[in-house]
């Protein structure tokens, strides 16, 4: 009697440590974003390398500072130039504060990028996630935006040049329209143009419309869709896993989780605030719409996309990316194949495809920019061609029409919409991040290669 009694009494306590423990979770706002218990399995690092967590800091640290700055910071033509001189110089810790907003915000985009990754080659989007990954790839788009809207404020020259660039790029339909003969009635391109910078040319209503949207609208936007994001996840059931571990016994979020989230948290402030010290946020002299820069450049992380306009305007600009973006869109409801749901590559087929998709795709860039180099193109090798041919017949459109027929090979071999998805999508993000690069390192002066 006195055993069972014993026992009796472990089990009641035992019962009431993890009733309290949920009764800590759902009357805790902050701890009730998680649900009550998690799979082991979401908590390997390998799992997802805790890049959504990174992701989130990297905003809150962006907020923090952004809040800090718009304390001080003046959005008019006449005077943001000096007052982020006066934050970087005369405001106690603003050099500080600066940095760590431009590497959060900076961060963020790189971070974005490869958790989107992340979520594509373990097949995330399936069992039921097409939702999560519709707002995902919206909040990829939002934070391009939102880095990209921050970047007139300083209104320097590498700022106020990269932007214009950025306009161009969005005015970039009017080379169809030109060759149509319709731009006079139907100027698309200079629509969007005016709608991104609120005329032709880089002024004041530019620099009111891109701080309007850096510190109410796309911050808001983007905590709406986060919310979504996290919400979904719960009613999906946590992050996605294979099938072998599903049994597995979850464990209290309380505290096991609120730990680990606490460690990444002081690792990526303490990684910010280390490069902050050392990596100084680029302040150049007063932007000068009468002195460009040579070469213009936009935002790093716009570069590929520069370097696919500098082959065709509206291909480069317009063209792919709106077909790049249908394909995000559209990849959960081609690829219904939820065998590998939580598996890297859906296991060692995916593995090879994807290594041979980036193989492709790095020699059909590499091998038209040597082309290129040593060469020249349509225009080179014949004056007088139509511009229709230089807009279809460039390395924007045969790489993406080689991609294409890649995919559909793929299918055709495999029999599988998730190995032909792998292929597009590997090669599609191979050839992006080549392309940028050039960008970044091998365009000069008059955007000419430099070796």
């Amino acid at each position: 009697m006195e055993r069972q009694s014993a026992r009796h009494t472990a089990t009641s306590d035992s019962d009431q440590y993890r009733r309290e423990r949920i009764r800590r979770m759902n009357r805790n706002f902050f701890l009730h974003i998680h649900a009550t218990k998690v799979h082991p399995h979401s908590l390997k690092p390998e799992t997802t390398f805790g890049l959504g967590m990174i992701l989130g800091f990297l905003f809150v640290v962006m907020l923090l500072t952004g809040v800090l700055l718009m304390l001080n910071y003046t959005p008019s033509v006449g005077q943001a130039y000096s007052s982020v001189k006066n934050i970087v110089h005369a405001v106690p810790g603003g050099r500080i504060i600066r940095n760590v907003h431009r590497l959060a915000s900076h961060g963020m985009v790189i971070v974005v990028f490869l958790h989107l990754l992340r979520v594509f080659y373990t097949g995330s989007y399936l069992g039921g996630r097409t939702l999560n990954w519709i707002i995902g790839v919206c909040m990829f788009v939002v934070v391009l935006l939102m880095s990209f809207s921050g970047y007139l404020l300083p209104w320097d020259q590498l700022s106020y040049w990269a932007v214009t660039i950025g306009s161009n790029i969005a005015a970039s339909a009017r080379e169809l329209t030109d060759l149509l003969g319709i731009t006079k009635f139907l100027d698309v391109g200079g629509f969007f143009q005016r709608l991104l910078i609120g005329g032709e040319t880089v002024g004041q209503p530019a620099l009111t419309r891109f701080f309007m949207l850096h510190v109410i609208f796309l911050p808001v936007t983007l905590l709406v869709l986060t919310a979504v994001h996290f919400w979904r996840i719960r009613k999906d059931g946590g992050l996605s896993r294979p099938a072998s571990v599903e049994k597995q016994e979850k464990l209290f979020s309380w505290p096991v989780v609120m730990w680990a989230e606490l460690a990444i948290f002081i690792g990526v402030v303490a990684v910010v605030l280390l490069l902050a010290f050392f990596m100084d946020a680029p302040l150049l002299e007063k932007a000068n719409p009468a002195h460009p820069d040579n070469p213009a450049k936009s935002p790093w992380y716009f570069l590929g996309i520069q370097e696919l306009v500098s082959y065709s305007a509206f291909a480069g600009g317009l063209l792919i990316p709106v077909l790049f973006l249908w394909f995000m869109f559209s990849i959960p409801y081609r690829d219904r194949e939820e065998e590998h749901v939580g598996i890297w590559f859906s296991g060692v087929r995916g593995r090879k495809v994807a290594r041979n998709a980036a193989m492709i795709s790095l020699g059909v860039v590499i091998v038209q920019v040597f082309v290129m180099v040593q060469f020249g193109w349509l225009r080179d090798w014949l004056p007088g061609i139509s511009q229709w041919f230089v807009m279809l017949i460039n390395p924007a459109t045969i790489t993406v029409g080689v991609f294409v027929l890649l995919s559909l090979q793929v299918r055709k071999r495999t029999g599988s919409s998730r190995m032909a998805a792998i292929a597009l999508f590997t090669a599609a993000m191979v050839a992006l991040v080549i392309f940028t690069v050039i960008g970044i390192w091998f365009r000069g002066a008059n955007w000419e290669f430099v070796l």
